[in-house]
Formats: C-alpha cells, sequence, structure tokens
C-alpha cells in the first residue's frame, strides 16, 4: 500500500509567485468545479437551450454542489487536512460519500426522463468516480487529472476539435499539483489515463 503523502504546502502570503500560481490553478480548477462546468456545457448541448442547462444544474447538485459541500464540513470538523484531502486515507469517506450522492442524482435524473447526454455523462461520473475510489484505496492516484482529463476528453466528444486547446487545462493542472508536490508524475499521469473510463461510458452510453 501506498506510503506517499502530499507535505503542507505554504500559505498564500508565504508562497513563491511559482507556487503562488500552481495555488491558483489548483484551486480553480478543482474537480468540484470541473464537475459542474463540464454538467452545465453537457446540458446546453444535450438540448441547445437553458432548458439544457437547467437540467446540467440539476446533476451538478449532486455530482459537484454536494460532493463540495461534504469537503468542506470535514475540514471544518478537522477530519480533513485541507479541500484537496492531500493525505489519501481521509479522501475514501468523502469519495464514498459523494458516490451516494452521485446515485441519488442517477435515479433521479432517470425519473425526471432527463436529457440523454446529461444522463449518460452522470453514469460516467459515476463509474470515473468508482474507479478512483478504487485506486485509491492503495495509491495517491491525482483526481484533479483524473477528473481533468475526463473532463476534456468528453468536451472533445461534444463540441469537436475546437475545444482541442482545452488539452492545455489538463497540463496546467499537472503541472501546479506537480509544483505544490502533491503527486508523483506517475500519478499525475495515471490519473490523466483514468479518466478516459469516464470518456468511454459517455461515448457508448450518450
Amino acid at each position: 500500500m501506498s506510503t506517499f503523502t502530499a507535505p503542507p504546502t505554504p500559505t498564500y502570503a508565504e508562497a513563491t509567485p511559482r507556487v503562488k500560481a500552481a495555488k491558483v490553478i489548483t484551486d480553480a480548477l478543482a474537480p468540484g468545479h470541473l464537475v459542474i462546468a463540464l454538467l452545465l456545457l453537457i446540458g446546453w448541448h444535450s438540448t441547445g437551450s437553458l432548458v439544457g442547462v437547467g437540467w446540467g444544474l440539476f446533476a451538478a447538485f449532486f455530482c459537484g454542489i454536494i460532493p463540495l459541500a461534504i469537503i468542506r464540513l470535514g475540514v471544518r470538523r478537522g477530519k480533513l487536512t485541507d479541500k484537496h484531502i492531500r493525505v489519501r486515507r481521509q479522501r475514501i469517506a468523502p469519495l464514498a460519500a459523494t458516490l451516494g450522492s452521485v446515485v441519488t442524482g442517477i435515479v433521479l435524473l432517470d425519473v425526471l426522463n432527463a436529457p440523454r447526454e446529461v444522463f449518460a455523462l452522470v453514469i460516467a461520473m459515476l463509474v470515473g468516480l468508482a474507479s478512483s475510489l478504487a485506486v485509491t484505496v492503495w495509491w495517491q492516484i491525482s483526481v484533479h487529472n483524473a477528473v481533468a482529463g475526463g473532463t476534456v476528453m468528453i468536451l472533445l466528444l461534444a463540441y469537436g476539435q475546437v475545444l482541442l486547446p482545452a488539452v492545455a487545462l489538463v497540463v496546467a493542472i499537472g503541472w501546479s499539483r506537480r509544483v505544490l508536490k502533491a503527486h508523483t508524475v506517475a500519478q499525475l499521469v495515471c490519473g490523466t489515463a483514468l479518466g478516459s473510463v469516464a470518456a468511454l461510458v459517455f461515448a457508448l452510453l450518450r
């Protein structure tokens, strides 16, 4: 079982410009934020109207907003070291709780007859999350890069090559996590590759 633990990062005030930039990227492009943005974009794509965005927002409540609230509550109660959960063993409970929230969202989306693409995306997120949880039990894979990789691949499937520049987001996130010493290069590469699992499920179900 992996013994890797990311070291504490300096506060923003104490950080060098390079580390400050890494912290900004890590925070702004956190998994929960990417999940919400992706659901809104795929929601729009599913109907070409604000109705689809509404469905995306509904799904984002279960896949992004509730999980973010779970993490914030854990940090506030002292159960988690920080909002990015740098200690691997602390990740398991929040990931499991998030699984429960996503499953609830899937049931409601099915009952309410949500657009196919939105429903397919949430199923894909469930599979991706379960895969991340399975790996996290024994290794600190990069969830940041797993979500980023999956996000970019899914956007390319939906919108085409016009969004190829979004690949830079994956590189930027990987750079930020490495600068903050949150992951090894192998954990970043494997995390990005794991994102293909969610993308494949989305491609098969959409």
